[in-house]
């Protein structure tokens, strides 16, 4: 069997494990909707608003969408990587043909499929409650991409953090630690003018604010910039090969 197939195989398995945990599966969806709910018809975002909620309902998709780019792969491949570790599974691969990278490939691309799934059920909820209209083609066919890429790239950087963390509870933790603070600060509900000038440099130092940034093109400007995923895909990679050197060896 070759990379592709043990992928493949090992990419199956792992959705067969998520689908079966069905509390993982109720939350990775219901969680964005609730804060689309929250945004879109409880706050009611808008010009009217005024504050933090004052830019028009199209600025907030991007922030919807970051919700399940960052939160469901931070987690689900960092606890993956700590459960793996904790049933001694890490043994049997560093004794069978698959290498660390392919496992991590497969996982990654199985949580990116998830995430997918869920930023289009995301996308119909937010045009059916908020005054937003359907992207293009072309905008959608980006959105999409920046999606699964940035996915990937949190999805590495959560097995990077299982890795390094030694405990179940001290990868939730340390997740959300990271999670919570890139949310606000990316780019995504808190508009940059109303924080302070010293502070925009480093909200360009998040790799999050690389995915809302095309996708805000599309949903605000209606632009397609396929280059401005650049950024996102080199961490994506980085994060990867950086994920699979430092996988447990037992």
């Amino acid at each position: 069997m070759g990379a592709g197939g043990r992928i493949t195989a090992e990419a199956q398995l792992a959705l067969r494990s998520f689908l079966r945990r069905r509390t993982a599966v109720f939350f990775t969806f219901a969680f964005p909707a609730i804060i689309v709910l929250i945004f879109g018809v409880l706050i009611q975002v808008g010009p009217a608003a005024g504050g933090l909620f004052s830019e028009p309902p199209s600025y907030y998709v991007a922030g919807y969408l970051a919700v399940v780019v960052l939160f469901t792969p931070l987690s689900r491949l960092g606890s993956t990587v700590a459960r793996h570790r904790d049933s001694n599974r890490f043994v049997l691969l560093a004794v069978g043909p698959m290498s660390r990278l392919e496992w991590l490939i497969a996982h990654t691309l199985v949580t990116a499929a998830i995430v997918l799934v869920a930023a289009a059920l995301l996308l119909v909820l937010v045009i059916g409650v908020t005054p937003v209209g359907l992207p293009s083609a072309a905008g959608a066919g980006l959105v999409a991409l920046a999606v699964a890429i940035g996915a990937v790239a949190f999805g590495a950087l959560g097995a990077l953090i299982g890795s390094l963390t030694r405990s179940t509870d001290g990868v939730i933790a340390a997740a959300n630690a990271l999670a919570l603070p890139l949310l606000f600060l990316s780019e995504t509900f808190i508009p940059p003018a109303l924080l302070p000038a010293w502070f925009a440099p480093a909200m360009a130092l998040s790799p999050l604010t690389y995915v809302v940034r095309p996708i805000r093109l599309v949903t605000v400007e209606g632009v397609v910039d396929p280059l401005g995923l650049v950024p996102i895909a080199a961490v994506m990679l980085l994060a990867l090969i950086a994920a699979a050197r430092v996988l447990p060896r037992l």
